[in-house]
């Protein structure tokens, strides 16, 4: 196992001390804003203590990271697979143009969240936020899901402004009283008995992460938003 202590040192000294280990099980600790930490990293399982800076698992192809804190922005950003874990709050732009692999954030997430996340073959991408979400949630969304449990909130639609804006594929899965003011593209319906098998499919999975019942979450209202296979977005935009 290699240890690494970010105190003091500069960001580029923790993403080569991973890219170069030969360890798989790597703990990062007192990590304070340090940018790209795992950047196209694959085949390691690593744990970081603190509050890891923008583009965490950036071009991510298999690895699993777990953050015992929050997180700055673009989480994700371009992730072909593997699991981050965040156990608090994540900043805007989580799961930026993710194209597989699983984000579970634990509390919030910011604006744009899921923003042109897209779906090819066998690559699906899931973010999972447990709280709420800001404003424009999977803008421009092409494919894969995006999940808010709207755990701990005091909000009735869990999300901000213009969710789903420029949608064109995926799904969209809100865990709320009331849906919020849609796009004109966007389909909203209540989960039907399929949705919901496969909402406790990754309700259950973030409990194994987080704790809680996932009986009880899964009991809460569910609403699914898809894209109107009509609007004018879907040929302008591709799926890949």
């Amino acid at each position: 196992m290699l240890r690494i202590d970010c105190e003091g040192k500069h960001f580029s000294e923790i993403g080569k001390a991973v890219r170069e280990s030969c360890e798989i099980d790597i703990i990062i600790d007192n990590c304070l804003g340090h940018r790209y930490i795992a950047s196209g990293a694959c085949g390691k399982n690593i744990v970081i203590n603190g509050t890891p800076g923008n583009a965490l698992g950036a071009y991510l192809d298999g690895c699993r990271i777990e953050v015992n804190g929050s997180a700055q922005d673009a989480v994700g950003d371009t992730m072909n697979d593997g699991v981050i874990i965040i156990r608090g709050n994540a900043g805007d732009a989580a799961g930026y143009s993710m194209r597989g692999g699983k984000i579970f954030v634990r509390g919030d997430a910011g604006y744009r969240a899921g923003i042109h996340m897209k779906a090819y073959e066998d690559k699906f991408p899931v973010l999972v936020i447990g709280g709420k979400a800001g404003s424009f949630l999977g803008e421009y969304q092409a494919g894969g899901i995006i999940l808010v449990l709207g755990l701990n909130t005091d909000s009735k639609t869990n999300v901000g402004y213009f969710t789903g804006n420029g949608m064109h594929g995926g799904k969209i899965i809100l865990g709320s009283e009331e849906l919020p003011d849609l796009p004109p593209q966007i389909i909203s319906r209540k989960a039907n008995p399929d949705d919901m098998a496969e909402i406790r499919k990754y309700v259950e999975e973030y409990c194994s992460y987080f704790g809680g019942r996932a009986e009880d979450i899964v009991a809460k209202n569910f609403f699914v938003l898809t894209a109107d296979s009509a609007n004018p977005y879907k040929q302008l935009y591709t799926s890949l």
